[in-house]
């Protein structure tokens, strides 16, 4: 068979001519994302920072219309749809965890190399990180500041700041179930950070122990569990790389890097359902 015959076998029944029509790039928009990497210098690893990042923030986004839903699911009282958002969540964050494995490949030298362009820009600064902190609970006005030049994304992160966050709609719930979650949770303001309540504990405690009356809400929580417990080794993903490739240096944002990392895996996001485990 000519060259010619089997190029004709191979593209037969396939669509190649794009003239008047949608590609595959058309509608990824390859074109926008491929020309999105512009390093500041000529220093090989400078391109692969940016691209984890900007992938990062790619799932960031993702994630946050995850949470959104979620949150609307539990809103309404329909688990289900919200279990289905949490174990997409859940997978999101593995690509995320991740991601530092590549980074990790990258040693001192070669980020020294470039880190003087990158001037203050940190990080700390993903304003869609801070979103997913504040729908998880992690409350803090003063994370808003690096955006207020922005009023697009000043509105979004102040929406999410005075919105009640996963696990507020969460407690919400258990009450309308008839569980006696104190008023003074559910009446508390949800621009603080939440801090653990024995009366929620003994929520928990009697849904564990008496998990197949209410099924449905025992398997809330262990997504919720899920979904912290995989936050908490991205966190820790986090912290180790930058241990690895700076060491104890503070961050080009001005933040005081592993230190502020490590002090970050102290905090919980849904606490009495990681204490409660020590009463059953």
């Amino acid at each position: 068979m000519s060259v010619e015959g089997s190029m004709s076998v191979a593209t037969e029944g396939i669509h190649t001519d794009f003239t008047e029509g949608m590609s595959y790039g058309d509608y990824l928009q390859l074109d926008t994302l491929l020309s999105a990497q512009k390093p500041l210098t000529t220093e090989h690893d400078e391109l692969l920072f940016i691209t984890i990042h900007q992938v990062m923030e790619l799932w960031l986004k993702l994630l946050n219309r995850e949470l959104d839903t979620a949150i609307d699911h539990i809103r309404a009282d329909q688990l289900q749809p919200a279990f289905k958002c949490t174990a997409r969540i859940n997978r999101i964050q593995e690509q995320l965890i991740q991601a530092w494995t590549v980074l990790s490949t990258m040693t001192p030298a070669d980020y020294l190399s470039f880190r003087p362009a990158l001037g203050r820009s940190s990080g700390f600064q993903s304003w869609q990180y801070r979103l997913v902190e504040f729908k998880l609970g992690a409350k803090d006005e003063v994370k808003m500041a690096p955006h207020r030049h922005r009023a697009d994304l000043a509105a979004q992160m102040d929406a999410a700041y005075r919105d009640p966050s996963l696990y507020d709609e969460t407690l919400r719930l258990l009450a309308r179930r008839g569980y006696p979650v104190p008023e003074e949770v559910l009446t508390r303001d949800v621009t603080r950070p939440y801090e653990a309540h024995p009366g929620v504990e003994a929520v928990w405690e009697d849904i564990y122990r008496h998990s197949n009356e209410h099924f449905d809400l025992y398997e809330l929580a262990e997504e919720l569990v899920d979904l912290e417990d995989a936050f908490q080794q991205w966190r820790f993903r986090h912290m180790k790389t930058v241990e690895r490739i700076i060491g104890m240096r503070r961050g080009t944002g001005g933040s005081t890097g592993v230190t502020y990392l490590r002090k970050a895996l102290e905090r919980y996001f849904f606490p009495e359902l990681w204490s409660v485990r020590g009463k059953l």
